[in-house]
């Protein structure tokens, strides 16, 4: 099953973050979404990125190890995220269309652990689509247990010396 979330604008602040309708999270494929919506944020606030992963990964905040992760894969590479918006590709220098729509996906193995779902994104810069795993809350809410969608992608047009 595939679906797709349209953000007219991304989330800048965690408030932002929770006044989108997905962020009931009554589903593994609303918090997929707005993990993307949120890494998008890394570029020009560190801060306020790791203060709504915080959100969505509920009582199991970001670890030291996490915030250095995300340093690592995420500074100066700003495309890396808006890689899986429909539309940013290498050759337009990942400018996704507006809306933003991003597509998460389940296959036949998404639900092998109970209380576990491993979903899928498609980046416009790599082949093969990366995953997200989330898990249910007691209350039926969906939560980040853990994301490997910071791979690197193909350059961007304007960074490929071979373009």
């Amino acid at each position: 099953m595939k679906k797709t979330f349209t953000f007219e604008a991304l989330p800048k602040t965690p408030g932002e973050l929770e006044a989108l309708p997905e962020f009931e999270m009554t589903t593994p494929f609303m918090t997929a979404a707005l993990t993307i919506a949120a890494l998008c944020r890394y570029a020009s606030s560190p801060e306020d990125c790791v203060q709504m992963l915080n959100l969505l990964r509920g009582p199991r905040p970001l670890s030291p190890f996490d915030l250095q992760f995300l340093r690592d894969r995420l500074t100066g590479r700003p495309y890396k995220t808006l890689s899986f918006f429909e539309g940013a590709l290498p050759s337009n220098d990942y400018t996704p269309a507006v809306p933003y729509a991003v597509t998460v996906e389940d296959n036949p193995y998404s639900y092998q652990n109970d209380g576990y779902a491993t979903l899928y994104l498609r980046s416009g810069g790599a082949d093969n689509p990366r995953p997200v795993t989330l898990r249910r809350r007691g209350d039926g809410k969906w939560l980040l247990w853990e994301q490997v969608l910071l791979a690197d992608v193909r350059p961007p047009k304007s960074e490929d010396p071979w373009a």
